[in-house]
């Protein structure tokens, strides 16, 4: 069975009508990024960023996955499909999507301040119970945080997410501006041979130094040509 890597960006989600904080504007949801998406700005007032996300969060329960997500997730009955995605959201898992890695870290999920990727306090919040009190703690006693890669911290899955695509046999990327590292510099890790897809409505896209099949469409109309093409 050959092995289809995505990776998903901001674009990936915007049918859905879920924003991402990787936007050109510096702004998330009109907060400032450096208010709610850095170390700095949750150590400075860890009530706001922890409010900002309990509302992103009831966005992200409305929020349905479209018709790109649904394709990618119907490929895997023919393909070993992995998706790395610089998205939070969990739109790729809610469309049935069973291998996903998040680079970026997972809204649905809080952590502990002290250590976010000690999994023992790792926690998954359900739709009935998405919210944070500000001043709730993890257990180790630390604040709860959200699970999210803030900015300047570090990408501990880009590690599984370069293995993977060191295997791909296909390698898809979807709604990313590819200027965002270290997830950029993923597609350097795809075989040689390896045919490169990218999915993205701009007319420019920079920091290409490999053969790119380029689909000129968004998420939903780039993944039904993808499909096509690969069923060719």
């Amino acid at each position: 069975m050959k092995k289809i890597v995505f990776l998903t960006g901001a674009g990936m989600s915007v049918e859905s009508g879920f924003k991402t904080f990787r936007g050109n504007d510096g702004l998330w949801e009109n907060f400032p990024v450096e208010d709610v998406a850095t170390h700095e700005g949750w150590l400075r007032n860890p009530t706001l960023v922890t409010n900002f996300y309990n509302g992103l969060r009831k966005k992200l329960y409305a929020a349905q996955p479209n018709e790109g997500h649904k394709l990618i997730a119907a490929l895997e009955k023919d393909y070993d499909v992995t998706v790395v995605t610089q998205n939070v959201d969990n739109l790729h898992e809610k469309a049935s999507s069973t291998n996903v890695i998040h680079l970026h870290g997972e809204l649905t999920k809080v952590c502990s301040s002290r250590d976010q990727f000690d999994e023992r306090y790792v926690k998954e919040l359900t739709e009935d119970n998405a919210e944070v009190t500000p001043g709730e703690k993890a257990g180790d006693g630390s604040l709860l945080r959200p699970f999210i890669v803030f900015f300047g911290e570090s990408v501990p899955m880009i590690e599984p997410a370069a293995r993977a695509t060191m295997k791909a046999d296909i390698l898809v990327i979807i709604g990313t501006s590819l200027n965002v590292y270290p997830a950029a510099g993923l597609m350097m890790y795809a075989p040689e041979n390896t045919p490169i897809y990218l999915i993205d409505p701009s007319e420019e896209v920079q920091n290409i130094s490999r053969r790119v099949h380029f689909i000129k469409k968004g998420a939903s109309a780039g993944m039904k040509e993808l499909v096509e093409l690969l069923d060719d």
